[in-house]
């Protein structure tokens, strides 16, 4: 199962997001991220989303940014956005009712905002948001990976 974690310059929350799930699921499992803008493309995250991320003992130091593309719509299963905006802008990409469905945010009606203006504490606390988010995600996935292993035999 592939998944897929959506911010807006792919360089704060959604490569902790991917890191910290990749974190709790393991095997069958991918864990990737992407931004909507392309303006960071390249770039490792951001200095403070590895320092708090090292702080819980997750090494997110080697993701490189990148844009979200349309043909993430094929490789992924599940499609998470931080914030709504990053939502619609993902949505507007979709064209068909399958794409669609795959993208949902984060945590449902709760949006992860962006630290990127603040300081430790906001990175902080969206590590704790995004640690919960990706804690009730990793365990529903489990649930649906042995659901359609079971549905197999």
């Amino acid at each position: 199962m592939k998944i897929l974690m959506v911010c807006l310059g792919n360089i704060c929350r959604s490569p902790l997001a991917e890191g910290i799930l990749q974190a709790k699921l393991h095997g069958d499992f991918t864990v990737d991220s992407a931004g909507t803008i392309d303006m960071h493309e390249g770039e490792m995250p951001d200095y403070r989303s590895i320092e708090i991320a090292d702080k819980y003992n997750i090494d997110i130091s080697n993701q490189k940014s990148r844009p979200f593309t349309t043909e993430d719509f094929e490789t992924y299963d599940h499609i998470f956005c931080m914030d709504r905006n990053n939502l619609a802008d993902v949505l507007a990409l979709a064209k068909t009712d399958d794409q669609r469905e795959k993208v949902s945010l984060l945590a449902e009606n709760l949006e992860v905002p962006d630290p990127y203006w603040g300081d430790m504490k906001d990175f902080d606390e969206v590590f704790q948001l995004l640690e919960n988010a990706c804690e009730k995600i990793a365990k529903d996935l489990k649930i649906k990976k042995k659901g359609k292993k079971a549905a197999n035999f």
